[in-house]
């Protein structure tokens, strides 16, 4: 549960880092307040008490909106860390050397194919070194989806705890298992990072 979590909840966040820090560079009002405000708004609260509106508070009247608790923990988590990948993801795109720019309108792309292939990889490449550790964090949040009647690894680790009263062995192994989730984490952006270096010293050579 612990590792499907992480992982769609992964998934969620960078898209929504993607997603929010496009619009919070976008020249329309509209769309740029609307980043600002759900940026804002998931940074500045308790992710605990976002899980609690999620699951707690939307079933009720005016909202009427039920979810299932892996459907909450996969938002909760994808939206928070989301929120603070968004402006890493801004960082890392305005990082991007404005000769890329010139040359691919020399090159007359559309901006979707400008973005896409030129800007995204490299905006990406930078962005890794703190994504990594947004996506670690965002593993040991996941701990807190037990609060909202999910039965994680930590959840898990309490109950064998209040079974047999192993408690140095059962949490130990607990801290265990989630270094170990969080190094395959590193290790997989670290391979990522390599991948796009590499792409880039190949365009770059081209």
């Amino acid at each position: 549960m612990t590792v499907q979590v992480t992982f769609w909840g992964s998934l969620l966040a960078i898209v929504s880092a993607i997603v929010a820090a496009l619009g919070r560079l976008s020249s329309v009002p509209a769309l740029r307040w609307l980043a600002i405000t759900y940026i804002e708004v998931f940074r500045g609260t308790s992710l605990l008490v976002q899980l609690f509106w999620l699951y707690f508070v939307l079933p009720m009247p005016p909202f009427n909106i039920e979810m299932s608790a892996f459907a909450v923990a996969i938002l909760g988590l994808g939206l928070h860390i989301g929120a603070y990948g968004a402006e890493v993801m801004r960082g890392a795109i305005r990082s991007v050397a404005k000769g890329q720019y010139e040359a691919c309108q020399a090159l007359n792309m559309s901006p979707f194919k400008r973005f896409y292939r030129i800007v995204l990889p490299q905006a990406l490449l930078a962005a890794i070194p703190p994504g990594t550790n947004l996506l670690i964090e965002l593993l040991k949040n996941t701990s807190l989806v037990s609060l909202i009647t999910l039965s994680d690894l930590a959840f898990r680790a309490r109950q064998l705890d209040q079974a047999t009263f192993m408690t140095l062995e059962i949490f130990a192994l607990t801290l265990l298992l989630y270094f170990l989730l969080a190094q395959v984490i590193n290790l997989g952006m670290r391979m990522l990072e390599r991948r796009l270096s590499r792409g880039r010293m190949q365009g770059g050579l081209s």
